[in-house]
């Protein structure tokens, strides 16, 4: 039996497409947009000139459009993954390049391969949807990760700023400049609404929730529990930085542990349905003889049903809380 070369074809056209979007990203943006950069995006923002309340007002609204757009038809499935990404594209664009981008995989499927036209724009659709949410996943995913393993040495930078005599507002300003993004652009809008008189205990809960992050939750309240009650707020962060550490080693200890089993878990559900979609690309009449078959349909539902049973029981399995 000779292999077609449709599959490879197909995953090829997917990588192009999240190639693209970085790309476009890129582009759009410039190279201040990207987590290696050395100088953070709120500075370089305002090294150009553009003024400090232009600067905040731009971020808070990159950060925060993506919720308010989660009624716009298929972006709810990435709205929440867009948030924690902080990605600069405004929903409306968001869609706009899933379409391209489902067309452009439409074009090269059309020209590249000869399956029937309802499976490629089928499958167009998917690519289109799919890269976007693949990119948008992993820009979530790369943050959210450097974001926790700063977080211990912003707390650090706090503690060793107050033992010299800086007020909590300085000290949240002098993290913004001296780490690195994403932490930094984050602290540095605290640092600018605090400066237009907004409670920092407050700005710092409102980031812990948009980031979904517990190891923020404890700082806001302990910032909020000192501002209320008083107390040597130094040596409060310095515990917290011990523990935030400790939590986040315990974390990446779990997470090496049971990367077997979730990795076991996707594999097991996705090998059953990426073999049903080289055989239906190799061989598009291979089910004809059963299609009709009254327990044809009853199966795939129950084969479905099982894959995503799969998936969530590993989940949970997995899913050990630090």
């Amino acid at each position: 039996m000779q292999l077609s070369s449709e599959p490879v074809i197909y995953g090829l056209i997917f990588i192009a497409v999240v190639v693209l979007v970085e790309g476009l990203y890129l582009v759009a943006f410039g190279k201040s947009i990207s987590l290696n950069s050395r100088v953070n995006r709120r500075l370089e923002m305002l090294d150009k000139g553009t003024g400090r309340e232009q600067v905040l007002e731009q971020l808070r609204k990159e950060m925060q459009q993506h919720m308010k757009s989660r009624s716009i038809p298929l972006y709810s499935l990435l709205a929440d993954r867009a948030q924690k990404a902080a990605i600069a594209f405004t929903p409306r664009q968001l869609v706009m390049i899933m379409g391209g981008l489902a067309a452009f995989a439409f074009v090269a499927l059309s020209v590249a391969t000869e399956t029937d036209v309802a499976l490629r724009v089928i499958a167009s659709i998917g690519i289109g949807v799919g890269g976007v949410y693949f990119w948008v996943n992993s820009k979530a995913k790369k943050r959210m990760t450097m974001i926790e393993e700063q977080l211990p040495d912003a707390v650090e930078l706090m503690v060793r700023s107050l033992r010299v005599g800086h007020p909590f507002s300085s000290a949240i300003s002098i993290v913004s400049k001296e780490i690195e993004d994403p932490l930094a652009t984050e602290f540095g809008i605290i640092a600018d609404e605090s400066a237009y008189g907004r409670d920092i205990g407050e700005a710092l809960k409102d980031m812990a929730e948009r980031l979904d992050m517990q190891d923020l939750r404890f700082l806001s309240v302990a910032v909020t529990i000192q501002q209320q009650s008083g107390g040597n707020l130094a040596e409060i962060l310095s515990g917290l930085a011990k523990v935030i550490r400790a939590r986040f080693r315990l974390f990446r200890r779990v997470k090496a542990i049971t990367a077997e089993a979730q990795w076991s878990g996707k594999f097991l559900s996705a090998f059953p349905l990426v073999c049903l979609g080289v055989i239906m690309v190799n061989d598009p009449g291979y089910y004809d003889e059963v299609i009709d078959h009254p327990y044809f349909i009853p199966a795939c539902f129950v084969v479905g049903i099982l894959l995503t049973l799969n998936l969530i029981v590993m989940r949970v399995l997995t899913n050990i809380k630090v």
